[in-house]
């Protein structure tokens, strides 16, 4: 895998503090993409999800669906602590990938 081909567990958002999104994907620029762009409809469209604010890496497609799992089950609250924690600006982190650095992995 490149340091662009990895799977992600990713939130979006609609604002600071506004609407979330949480997904699971092998291709983070190309989905990210997709929502910036409204290609697909459904939730993130509807409610302006175009905030890439969190997203972690993972090696194995069963272990990203695990965690998204686990974190679909989360409170607000936890989901919003996640983000803030590596994102307190809530940047869209989707601007750092012009020139990112590598992902680190979680098994």
């Amino acid at each position: 895998m490149t340091r662009f081909e990895f799977i992600a567990v990713y939130l979006m958002a609609s604002g600071r503090n506004g609407t979330l999104y949480l997904g699971v994907t092998s291709n983070l620029i190309q989905r990210v993409c997709q929502h910036k762009e409204g290609a697909i409809d459904g939730f993130s469209k509807r409610y302006g999800c175009v905030r890439l604010v969190w997203f972690e890496a993972h090696t194995e497609m069963s272990a990203a669906i695990a965690r998204e799992k686990d974190i679909k089950k989360w409170r607000r609250a936890w989901k919003l602590n996640l983000i803030e924690r590596t994102n307190p600006q809530w940047r869209d982190l989707f601007e750092d990938f012009s020139n990112p650095p590598p992902p680190s992995f979680v098994a």
